[in-house]
């Protein structure tokens, strides 16, 4: 089958990918609509340093059998953004029936343990035509929901749990820094809690006008206006929960310099430098940071039935469409944050 691959830095199409065999408990569909996220960008230029910093790190669940072991001078599958119909269930397995849309946690369960549908170099992924999932975790897209719509639960998935995370009440109100996809979906997520006041800040004016579709009750230039100025102008003395979406050096500390007494950092943006915060900030206005992960899988379907139920409008994030042979080009278009938001991948 053909699938697009990661070699070298490179992204190549494969033609001559071996067909994938679904064994007991597994569910081999066809892709129809895979997202391209910002953690592949990343991880097409940086996958080294992402290998050589998980290698490094104690203490986190031995959820996959991937990670360091991965081998980035041979192709490296990825995609964990998808929709996909169903083809045939594995032997002895019970689930949803061929022809069935579904989307799923980007994990599969395997004789040798829980497999990784991110970056691997033997498990296919959604820049490819077909894949497996595993049965329990898959999930059934419902109310006839566009498959491009239904791609962007994992990614709108994050989002629901950054704000879940940080406890916020409707009561209180937002600062989110960077309105990438990440903090694209923090803000509809916010909307769907209820939060009235929602400050977003982003240099672009595409995501600027990005965030207010989604429920941004304030939209700010940080090079106009300076993000806590913006707070103080619109926040009406609310209790304050920051979402740091930008994931580069720095951005913490200038929270903890600049928020007022008491606010909550929830940090969701990846950044995968060393960085500096002074402790003397947070302590002396008695802040909490709290860093945020993925989801869980009750938060997955959840976020997948605001989007089937019309309260989360998702359609707004799509501003491309490629196939396999496109995906190349969509990576270094994706590059330029006026150009695009979600590119999805068609095979």
């Amino acid at each position: 089958m053909r699938a697009a691959a990661l070699n070298s830095g490179q992204i190549y199409v494969r033609d001559d990918v071996p067909e994938p065999q679904p064994e007991v408990g597994q569910i081999l569909v066809q892709v129809k609509a895979c997202g391209i996220c910002g953690s592949d960008l990343h991880f097409a230029q940086h996958g080294a340093d992402w290998l050589a910093l998980s290698n490094e790190m104690q203490g986190a669940p031995p959820l996959t059998l991937d990670g360091p072991d991965v081998d980035l001078d041979r192709d490296v599958f990825m995609g964990h953004e998808f929709s996909a119909e169903v083809l045939e269930l594995g032997p002895d397995t019970e689930g949803p029936k061929p022809g069935t849309l579904v989307t799923s946690i980007p994990l599969l369960l395997t004789a040798a343990g829980m497999r990784s549908i991110t970056y691997n170099n033997d498990v296919p992924a959604g820049y490819g035509e077909r894949m497996l999932l595993s049965a329990p975790v898959v999930t059934e897209v419902p109310n006839g929901l566009d498959f491009r719509h239904a791609a962007l639960t994992e990614p709108m998935a994050v989002g629901m749990h950054a704000v879940n995370k940080s406890s916020i009440t409707p009561n209180e109100g937002a600062l989110v820094l960077g309105c990438g996809p990440v903090g694209l979906a923090v803000i509809g997520a916010l909307k769907l809690k209820g939060v009235e006041t929602i400050v977003a800040t982003d240099f672009s004016p595409a995501r600027r006008a990005l965030a207010a579709t989604m429920g941004a009750s304030e939209v700010v230039d940080p090079a106009t206006e300076p993000a806590f100025d913006a707070w103080q102008r619109a926040g009406g003395g609310r209790p304050l929960v920051v979402f740091e979406a930008i994931g580069v050096p720095g951005i913490m500390d200038g929270v903890l310099r600049d928020a007022p007494h008491g606010t909550r950092l929830a940090v969701v943006g990846v950044c995968m430098e060393h960085d500096r915060i002074n402790p003397f900030f947070a302590l002396n206005k008695e802040m909490n940071i709290q860093f945020c992960f993925a989801y869980d899988p009750m938060e997955f379907n959840e976020t997948l039935r605001c989007i089937a139920e019309g309260e989360l409008d998702v359609a707004p994030l799509i501003t491309g469409e490629v196939g396999l042979d496109g995906v190349a080009g969509a990576f270094e278009a994706l590059g330029d944050p006026d150009s695009h938001c979600k590119v999805l991948v068609t095979p």
